[in-house]
């Protein structure tokens, strides 16, 4: 509660008792002197037989009370408006330094206080201004870390095979082919690698363009499971799918669609190899689409879980780079289903994996 209204009145008060008081000797001294040439003596019986000692008194203690008061209000408020403005000063003088963790304080005072708080407004835009420039030249820096240790492995691997091959050093046509199809091999991997940087910086950039048209999910899947049938077999995985409805249909782009989906059922069968099955269970609820891709491997470390989206991410730094991927398949799939205005997560637990993946439903008569 701000009391400061109490050091004015409280001036106030005592300066119109100090006028009274000096009014009150300058009657007796007028009463007992003859200075002026109107008797006191008759001036003193008039007032006391018209308004009477007391009520003299209060009646010239109001007028004095009330322009006292309107002083000591001013001033105060002019100090209360300096010491302020002082202080502002100063603050504003330490920011100016590069302290930008420091705060003007506000008060209350006209039209300084709202320009304290603009001030305080300014340096917080200025704040996350500068931490969002670090965290971009950070990420540009990881950037191009990722990049140049994931290229220089393949390349690494198609220099060597090369070298084999140009110094001779294989034995038969036989292995000359050997070391041809692992240099191939390593430059699909690259070429791979090369492709989803492009395609995850023009994601990032808002560069690709979406197509929208309608599509069904169900039937999109059902298409999509042919493509995995052999990685299926050689992984000894059984797809099973399960959909509420015959139609699940959305707005969207089929051919990025058909990336995210690739994208975690290639990743469920590479580390849910531990379990027999992969289930892809569709249902729609509040107008969303829902699809989860259930596998029943090896869980993810909850620690991992908030980070898996992330470019360049793996669970385990130590997995070889033929089954751990370029690290950017699932923050392209992220990107891909946000573009789409939808969301993509997920959970694991010793007994499944799921990544789900929910878009809105298209709306009735949208064609």
């Amino acid at each position: 509660m701000n009391l400061r209204w109490v050091i004015p009145l409280f001036w106030s008060i005592v300066f119109t008792i100090s006028m009274i008081f000096v009014f009150i000797i300058l009657g007796r001294f007028l009463y007992f002197t003859n200075l002026i040439e109107v008797s006191p003596s008759d001036l003193f019986v008039f007032i006391n037989r018209t308004i009477g000692y007391p009520t003299m008194y209060i009646v010239a203690a109001i007028p004095v009370f009330i322009a006292s008061l309107l002083y000591f209000l001013k001033r105060d408020k002019r100090l209360l408006m300096e010491n302020y403005t002082q202080r502002v000063a100063e603050n504003v003088r330490l920011i100016a330094s590069g302290d930008f963790n420091h705060k003007v304080p506000v008060e209350p005072v006209g039209e300084l206080g709202e320009i304290a708080s603009n001030i305080n407004r300014f340096v917080d835009q200025l704040n996350t201004a500068m931490a969002e420039e670090r965290k971009a030249e950070q990420t540009k820096n990881e950037l191009i870390t990722n990049v140049s240790h994931d290229l220089r492995t393949p390349l690494t691997s198609i220099t060597g095979y090369l070298g084999l091959i140009e110094q001779d050093l294989y034995r038969d046509e036989v292995e000359l082919r050997y070391y041809v199809t692992l240099a191939y091999e390593e430059s699909e991997r690259m070429k791979q690698l090369i492709q989803d940087l492009f395609e995850y910086t023009r994601l990032r950039n808002n560069e690709m363009k979406i197509e929208l048209s309608k599509i069904n999910l169900v039937e999109m899947l059902n298409q999509m499971s042919e493509q995995f049938r052999l990685l299926l077999e050689q992984a000894d995985i059984e797809l099973r799918m399960s959909f509420a409805e015959p139609q699940l249909n959305i707005m969207g782009d089929g051919n990025k669609l058909r990336r995210v989906f690739e994208n975690l059922v290639t990743n469920a069968i590479k580390y849910g190899h531990d379990g027999k099955y992969i289930d892809i269970v569709g249902h729609k609820a509040s107008g969303v689409v829902a699809i989860d891709i259930i596998n029943y491997g090896e869980p993810i470390p909850q620690s991992a879980l908030p980070h898996i989206f992330e470019r360049f991410y793996r669970v385990e730094k130590s997995r070889a780079t033929d089954r751990g991927g370029s690290g950017l398949g699932l923050a392209i799939a992220k990107q891909i289903v946000e573009v789409h205005g939808g969301a993509i997560g997920a959970t694991s637990d010793p007994e499944r994996t799921v990544f789900s993946v929910r878009i809105r439903e298209m709306e009735a008569g949208k064609q």
